[in-house]
């Protein structure tokens, strides 16, 4: 593995496991009031256009990385959206 493919994988995984916090703070109060739908909604497509990017590639640190994130960054929007439908929270 080269330098540049370790610091690859270096960022993939501290960039994601900077997600996992919030998605099970999230997920076990299910509290979204302070989180912004534009900027979940925004980030989450952000991330799904990496992972076909990396799927393009077929770079495995953007691929595994992404994947990790988008299911993250996805669970917590649904919540978002979930108590935005059901008036837990103003819009």
């Amino acid at each position: 593995m080269t330098t540049p493919e370790i610091f690859g994988y270096l960022a993939a995984t501290l960039t994601t496991a900077s997600f996992v916090p919030q998605a099970i703070l999230t997920i076990k109060t299910r509290d979204t009031a302070s989180l912004s739908l534009g900027m979940y909604s925004t980030f989450t497509l952000g991330v799904f256009c990496w992972l076909i990017y990396g799927i393009h590639l077929g770079d495995k640190a953007i691929i595994v990385a992404n994947a990790i994130t988008l299911l993250l960054a996805a669970s917590i929007l649904c919540f978002k959206i979930y108590n935005l439908t059901r008036k837990k929270e103003p819009f």
